[in-house]
């Protein structure tokens, strides 16, 4: 559903990704890890169109720069960006329209009311908590009903009870077949339910990790680290 491949994203001489190649199954939660600085962002960026690259990427079988991709890809981006003199509502109303959706007040309800935000629907975005910015964002992304999503450390300034929904989100997204592509620094956030794991260290993958690889011993956690503190020790030397 989301296909990667050789893509390879230069700033100036320097290779932010280096002939990355990934693909996430319909159905599949993938998780991208690395230290700060490994090109996870400019990854999930160039694969969601906002970026030039070289390569090829893909969502469900469509160049990703096309109308036929974005119309699958839904996006939540680490840091929400909403228009500041728009009420939620607004926002939500926005996204029908360039999706072209119809009847889509009633999800838009559900989705407010998951995220506690029914009583939030004429604040304006410049008037909301980065928290509530981020379950506006998140509304937004699943508003359409994407069959691919991709999150940008989904978690951060979210509250207690957003985590727990967002989490119950992805599990049910998971379940009803759709791609998923969470970067996240929170591993263990994640621990539950995933199928295959990227690990970046300077832009580029050095492990693709499935959970049948894991050993009962261990945890992702352990694989993550024995091979990102590995590396930086090379570096050192």
């Amino acid at each position: 559903m989301i296909d990667v491949l050789e893509m390879t994203k230069k700033y100036g001489k320097f290779k932010a990704n280096d002939r990355l190649t990934l693909s996430v199954e319909k159905g599949e939660l993938a998780i991208l890890l690395g230290p700060n600085g490994a090109g996870k962002s400019t990854l999930i960026k160039s694969v969601c169109g906002l970026l030039r690259f070289q390569g090829d990427i893909k969502i469900g079988g469509h160049e990703n720069h096309t109308v036929e991709a974005k119309r699958l890809l839904g996006y939540v981006p680490e840091f929400p960006v909403l228009y500041p003199i728009l009420t939620v509502t607004e926002h939500l109303e926005f996204i029908a329209k360039a999706y072209r959706l119809d009847q889509w007040e009633k999800r838009a309800e559900e989705l407010l009311a998951r995220f506690e935000l029914d009583d939030k629907k004429k604040k304006l975005g410049k008037e909301l908590s980065k928290g509530m910015q981020q379950k506006v964002s998140v509304c937004c992304a699943l508003l359409p009903q994407p069959q691919a999503v991709i999150f940008d450390e989904p978690l951060v300034g979210l509250d207690p009870h957003g985590i727990r929904e967002l989490k119950g989100v992805i599990s049910e997204l998971r379940a009803s077949g759709c791609a998923l592509l969470v970067s996240t620094h929170m591993i263990e956030s994640m621990e539950e339910n995933w199928d295959v794991t990227y690990i970046m260290v300077k832009g580029r993958i050095e492990r693709v990790c499935r959970r049948e690889d894991i050993g009962a011993d261990q945890s992702l956690a352990d694989v993550y680290f024995s091979i990102t503190e590995g590396k930086e020790k090379e570096a050192v030397l």
